[in-house]
C-alpha cells in the first residue's frame, strides 16, 4: 500500500460524496467548489500534524544519557521527519491541485484529456491521471525498474 493511499482516508473522511444534478457539465463550479473543499480540509489536516509533530518534538527532546535511549529517540525523530517531508510534498501537489482547480483545469487527464471522473477524484484528489493512462504508466514503471 503506498504512503498517500495510507494518509489519505483518514484525511478524507467527513465529507459528503458529490451528487450531480441531471445535465449537470462535467466540472461545473459546484463540483470545482466541492473538490476545492475536500482539498482545503486535507491541507489544513496535514497542517496541523506538522505543528503537532513539531510540539511532539520540542517536548519529548530529551539528552539521555544511555546511547541507546538516545538512539531510539533520534530514530523515531527521524521516522517522524521522514513522514512530514512526504506530507510536505503532498501539500506541494495539493497546492498545484488547488491552482487547477482555479484555472478551470481540473478534472481532466494530463496525459490523454479525457475526464478523470468524479469518484477516482473523490478517492485521490490529486489524480492528474485518468485510470487507463495511470495503469498504462504503473506497467511502463515496473517494466523500467527490472
Amino acid at each position: 500500500m503506498s504512503t498517500q493511499a495510507k494518509q489519505q482516508p483518514s484525511a478524507l473522511s467527513g465529507f459528503t460524496p458529490y451528487v450531480e444534478t441531471k445535465g449537470e457539465e462535467y466540472m461545473s463550479e459546484s463540483m470545482r467548489k466541492h473538490f476545492s473543499n475536500i482539498l482545503k480540509k486535507w491541507k489544513q489536516d496535514l497542517m496541523q500534524e506538522v505543528d503537532r509533530t513539531v510540539d511532539h518534538m520540542k517536548d519529548e527532546a530529551a539528552n539521555f544519557p544511555d546511547p541507546a535511549d538516545r538512539a531510539s529517540q533520534e530514530e523515531e525523530f527521524a521516522l517522524e521527519l521522514r513522514a512530514r517531508d512526504r506530507e510536505r510534498k503532498l501539500i506541494k501537489k495539493i497546492d498545484k491541485t488547488l491552482q487547477l482547480i482555479e484555472d478551470e483545469e481540473y478534472g481532466w487527464c494530463e496525459s490523454c484529456g479525457v475526464e478523470i471522473g468524479i469518484r477516482r477524484l473523490e478517492a485521490r484528489p490529486t489524480a492528474d491521471l485518468c485510470v487507463d493512462c495511470k495503469t498504462l504508466a504503473e506497467i511502463k514503471e515496473k517494466q523500467v525498474g527490472k
